[in-house]
């Protein structure tokens, strides 16, 4: 019989230093995106703010806060422990799915952005105005395309 793969702590720890990085080069708050992804990379189905500060040797602070901005932003759910003043952690199920929906506005507030700044640069023929239509342009296709996208990872996920 073959044995089940054992779990890697020190690449797991780096899995989650080296994912937080990129997500904080997109813009998310550094300790947020290593929470996030603690949470991600844990066996267990949900995490304390105490378990979470000791695997990322952090404050409870630093927890808390992070805590509050993913929660905000629907990638992390907070669960009380019964009999408790403690409360548990865990992932949002379809996070990654839900948060791509909730932005889908953000993608239509580009889009028309850029329309204003064709028109305020004169149109589409001076040189400001070709660079906004092309983002005005690249955004209106994501947007267009994002629905067909999402249904079809639905579809998948089934």
């Amino acid at each position: 019989m073959a044995q089940a793969p054992r779990r890697d702590e020190a690449a797991m720890r780096q899995f989650v230093e080296e994912m937080s990085r990129t997500l904080a080069d997109w813009g998310m708050p550094r300790m947020a995106a290593r929470l996030l992804f603690a949470l991600m990379g844990a066996d267990e189905r949900s995490l304390t703010a105490g378990e979470l500060a000791e695997r990322l040797e952090v404050s409870p602070a630093a927890i808390s806060g992070a805590v509050r901005y993913l929660i905000q932003i629907n990638m992390v759910a907070r669960e009380p422990v019964p009999g408790s003043r403690r409360d548990r952690y865990r992932m949002v199920d379809d996070s990654w799915y839900e948060v791509t929906i909730a932005k889908m506005t953000l993608l239509k507030t580009l889009s028309d952005a850029a329309d204003q700044g064709v028109i305020a640069a004169g149109g589409p023929e001076t040189v400001a105005g070709t660079r906004l239509a092309g983002m005005r342009d690249f955004y209106l296709f994501v947007q267009e395309s994002m629905p067909a996208l999402l249904d079809e990872w639905a579809r998948r996920k089934r």
